[in-house]
């Protein structure tokens, strides 16, 4: 008689259990939505008096006026901060957070100097699954940290050591380019950007992928393919949640792409990890020998030693967070700088014939390898790098997240708010360039930065998260420009209109990089 009146009593506790959990669930959502409320309310009103780029919508703030192309995407954002250059910065909605998109020196100079606003957008936090919480990612103490243990990592003469892998390479790349000369036009693009991939990983991890003879291998697919999710996740704001975004197969083909980048990654460490413990031991047997000849080294090498304060090393994470961090950052931000002086050299004969004359000067007519001293002399060409990061910044687009309330050219800009620096615009202001379309390499003659404002002009960011690897980069922009101008002269075909701008993560022409080549010899045209 006991069990007949059991089961339904249980049936009972176990239905009111679960409408109790659904209750507590509904009202923690309920709750949880109010805040959310309240806080966009707030933020609402005490930015009511910053201009708008447009008229925005509750809750969903401004997301429908973005168009989800790359290339749109980013035109819609120049016209909007072009066309407002008479105020400090616009308030921009993502759906209910607040947004403040800045293109002036003043207003921006506020925020790069900060060594409290050091805090990287929640847009950065779709490059965690790849990257982690590495250098370009982490925040805080972590950041510090590891930003002061991996500063000596990019001391000029540990760079000077990654020189000899930036001449094979370029080498390697003239001799892919030698094909088109007198030929029709090509797209020059993904020529540059395999080489600099090839210098990023043999630099990075001593390892040699063979990118410019095999740009079909799976990693070098792979870091594309991760690089346009990226891009289009943070363009799409539906696909910002985790458990949404599962929804969808690009999160399955993120999984994918994920899983072959980082087993690479792991197994370049596992080996080299086990390499320089034979090595070592090795050294111990041959006390007394002649030594051999002692192996090239990479950033990865110095990883594996570097040690923290309290004198403990990085962890096997740690590490892959940093090579693939370095990885990513460091091989299509110089590659596309790179392009983009090829562009423009070829639209511009005038210069071209400059910098042809000062690379006579330092070489002559030799083939050999580019030096640190020869780095010295090449300041003409500096300049057009210069110029080039101005026009067509490599990274258009920088993006902090405000820790706490700021004050900002008379305004108050909450804390939470996506700071989205445009550098494309900022690079742009008429009252420090005049002309500011025209390429004019003699801006940054040392007699014509004087009195410049010092954040009218920030391709590498400033402040103390400025890029830790701006020097490795210019050594190689110099390096590969030298060798291919040293061969070609070069002529671009297309107009800027033709180009087709698409600002994601990196400024990049949608349309390719179209250019004819002659041998120097024939250069009179």
């Amino acid at each position: 008689m006991t069990t007949v009146w059991l089961v339904p009593v249980g049936q009972k506790l176990l239905l009111w259990g679960a409408l109790s959990a659904l209750t507590l669930a509904g009202a923690t959502l309920i709750l949880s939505f109010l805040q959310m409320m309240a806080r966009y309310a707030r933020n609402w009103l005490q930015m009511r008096p910053i201009r708008s780029i447009s008229r925005s919508y509750p809750i969903l703030g401004h997301a429908l006026l973005w168009k989800r192309g790359g290339k749109e995407f980013f035109q819609q954002l120049i016209h909007y901060t072009e066309e407002n250059r008479d105020v400090p910065f616009l308030k921009i909605w993502i759906g209910p957070i607040p947004g403040i998109a800045m293109y002036k020196a003043e207003t921006i100079e506020v925020i790069l100097t900060s060594s409290k606003q050091i805090d990287k957008s929640l847009l950065y936090t779709f490059l965690q699954p790849w990257l982690g919480l590495g250098l370009l990612t982490s925040t805080g103490n972590k950041w510090r940290s590891r930003r002061k243990m991996l500063t000596p990592t990019f001391h000029f003469n540990i760079l000077e050591e990654f020189l000899d892998v930036m001449n094979e390479q370029a080498n390697i790349l003239v001799k892919k380019l030698e094909k088109h000369v007198d030929g029709e036009k090509f797209n020059c693009f993904f020529y540059i950007t395999l080489c600099a991939l090839d210098i990023i990983c043999e630099t990075a991890m001593g390892k040699n992928i063979d990118a410019q003879n095999n740009a079909d291998s799976e990693y070098v697919l792979a870091v594309y393919r991760m690089s346009d999710l990226i891009n289009r996740r943070i363009r799409t704001f539906w696909l910002w949640h985790d458990v949404l975004y599962l929804l969808f197969k690009e999160a399955w083909d993120h999984k994918r792409n994920l899983k072959i980048l980082h087993n690479f990654t792991n197994n370049v460490i596992h080996e080299r990890t086990n390499e320089i413990k034979r090595e070592e031991e090795r050294t111990n047997d041959d006390k007394g020998k002649t030594p051999s000849k002692r192996k090239r080294k990479a950033f990865l090498d110095l990883l594996l030693n570097v040690v923290d304060d309290e004198g403990n090393k990085l962890s096997h994470e740690a590490i892959r967070e940093e090579v693939d961090t370095f990885m990513f950052e460091g091989h299509d931000t110089t590659a596309a700088g790179i392009n983009w002086v090829v562009y423009l050299l070829g639209c511009y004969p005038e210069v071209q014939k400059k910098v042809h004359n000062e690379l006579d000067e330092v070489f002559g007519n030799s083939d050999r390898p580019v030096t640190l001293e020869d780095m010295k002399k090449l300041k003409y060409l500096e300049c057009v790098i210069k110029e080039t990061l101005r026009i067509f910044p490599s990274v258009p687009i920088i993006a902090r997240e405000l820790n706490e309330d700021c004050d900002v050219g008379g305004y108050k800009v909450v804390k939470g708010s996506q700071i989205v620096i445009v550098l494309y615009t900022l690079h742009r202001d008429p009252r420090y360039f005049p002309n500011p379309e025209e390429f004019k390499p003699e801006r940054f003659f040392p007699e014509n930065t004087t009195g410049r404002h010092p954040y009218a002009y920030v391709p590498f960011s400033a402040g103390p998260r400025n890029c830790i690897g701006q020097k490795f980069a210019m050594m190689e922009e110099k390096v590969i420009l030298s060798c291919i101008l040293r061969h070609f002269w070069v002529k671009s075909t297309q107009k800027r209109e033709e180009l087709g701008l698409t600002g994601d993560l990196i400024l990049r022409p949608s349309n390719g990089i179209w250019i004819k080549l002659k041998r120097r010899n024939a250069d009179a045209s």
